[in-house]
């Protein structure tokens, strides 16, 4: 005769070894999402990235926008790298005109796998965006700090004039509106060790910019060894080619591996 009982009891065995592996083959499965952390210039905010956002998530990221207090270059990279600890796995990290000397100091660190930079400035090691600026022949005029240290850009004509000659002027009126001023400190402040030595890089030239010259852009870009992509677009890229910069976003994670699973088990 069958022993049902012996049946049985094999049966639940192999039941409960096969319901054991379920969560370790979901976790297999399942994609991993990879981090995109945005990091807005001076005389912004994180909204500056609005346009950018939607068209990322769409892509399949995971986006977070930071928010600056654009108060000392060690402050803003504090607010960076706590925003790049909340990510869960890596991370490239975006930085957009003075966002990009806080990224080369904050890209020193395991998470983040590469660092786009937006028309930005870009300084080498123990050097600040002044020394950079100055290096390059293109030192930064007309910008005077008011009895508080602060530089403002918030008149919506002259935001238009230097940063977005090519958006209709009720935008740049609400991007003047919501900017906020740099502490003028932040300029001389010097990044310790830049990333981009160590990790790979990807610049946006932007050939009708007021704010950062092409040819200095293309420098750095030079400098850095990164892949390019050239607009002809003002400073403000991001909200004037909202889907070109995107598609750079997502190539670079896509060429970074950022997001791939290194760590499957093996069955």
């Amino acid at each position: 005769m069958v022993n049902l009982s012996g049946l049985f009891r094999r049966f639940r065995l192999r039941m409960a070894w096969a319901l054991s592996l379920m969560p370790l083959l979901a976790a297999q499965a399942a994609p991993v999402v990879p981090n995109v952390v945005l990091v807005h210039g001076a005389f912004a905010d994180g909204s500056s990235w609005s346009r950018i956002i939607p068209l990322l998530q769409k892509k399949g990221f995971h986006v977070s926008a930071v928010q600056l207090p654009l108060t000392s270059l060690a402050d803003d990279v504090a607010a960076t790298r706590r925003v790049i600890e909340r990510q869960s796995g890596d991370v490239i990290l975006v930085g957009h005109s003075w966002a990009g000397v806080v990224a080369t100091e904050a890209a020193n660190t395991p998470a983040v796998k590469g660092v786009v930079y937006l028309s930005a400035m870009v300084p080498d090691n123990g050097e600040s965006a002044a020394d950079m600026l100055q290096r390059l022949k293109s030192p930064m005029e007309g910008m005077q700090p008011d009895a508080n240290g602060l530089i403002w850009l918030d008149n919506a004509a002259v935001f238009r004039k230097v940063m977005a000659s090519d958006l209709p002027p009720a935008t740049a009126q609400v991007l003047a509106a919501v900017g906020k001023p740099i502490a003028a400190r932040s300029f001389t402040d010097a990044v310790t060790h830049a990333a981009w030595h160590d990790k790979p890089a990807w610049y946006l030239i932007t050939s009708d910019d007021h704010a950062l010259p092409p040819a200095v852009q293309r420098q750095l870009a030079a400098q850095l060894n990164a892949r390019t992509l050239t607009l002809k677009s003002s400073h403000m890229s991001l909200m004037s080619h909202p889907r070109e910069v995107a598609d750079f976003i997502g190539k670079a994670a896509a060429a970074s591996g950022c997001g791939q699973s290194k760590n499957r088990m093996p069955l």
